[in-house]
């Protein structure tokens, strides 16, 4: 009697568990998320046009990501708590995804090109998974990229003559075709993000039949 008890808690419990993920889907991405003002969703990557430098000194622009799906970050090096965490995450999302995630372009933009030279974006993308790559440039160009993203970033002053960076913390995801498919939120659980990347993988496969 009792272990009949036990396996019913245990099966309400998996059934709570099972409901609660999906209305976390329902409304973070599913049919029940809200819905965004076209305005405030990313271009296309085809209808983005910006120029910048990786970590290893290639140009790179919008059309480097078309082709494969892709995720992208825009944060800055001296960030002291939500790019390395952001990154450590994005490392454990594809670290949990396998050999799938060979299939996609992964990138960290910086904010802040005046302190993150390609040098620089080379150190820091280092720490993480290998297949985060670093894109730097001027400035005029990474604000037509984060523009194009519909990202934000500015300049705020700190004590003592210094300054960090205040920037849209938001990871963003495309299909191969270079359509904008969803944003994966900072500490989003890997629950629901890893789900989202395979959405933008999945699209991949359908349209490559």
């Amino acid at each position: 009697m009792r272990r009949r008890s036990i396996l019913r808690l245990g099966a309400a419990g998996l059934t709570a568990l099972g409901v609660t993920l999906f209305v976390g889907w329902w409304q973070v991405d599913g049919p029940g998320a809200p819905e965004r003002p076209r305005s405030a969703l990313p271009l296309p990557l085809s209808e983005m046009a910006f120029d910048l430098t990786d970590h290893e000194g290639k140009p790179v622009g919008p059309e480097t990501l078309i082709g494969r799906p892709s995720m992208v970050f825009f944060g800055f090096t001296y960030c002291p708590d939500v790019c390395p965490t952001t990154l450590s995450d994005i490392s454990g999302w594809l670290e949990a995804m396998g050999a799938d995630a060979g299939g996609l372009e992964v990138v960290f933009v910086t904010v802040d090109p005046e302190r993150d030279t390609v040098e620089a974006m080379a150190e820091y993308v280092g720490y993480f998974h290998p297949a985060i790559r670093g894109w730097t440039g001027p400035e005029a160009q990474v604000r037509q990229a984060a523009d194009g993203f519909r990202a934000t970033f500015e300049k705020v002053a700190t004590e003592g003559g210094g300054y960090t960076m205040d920037h849209t913390a938001s990871v963003f995801l495309f299909d191969e075709a270079g359509r904008f498919v969803s944003t994966i939120d900072y500490h989003e659980a890997r629950e629901t993000a890893v789900p989202k990347i395979r959405r933008a993988i999945d699209r991949k496969t359908e349209a490559t039949g």
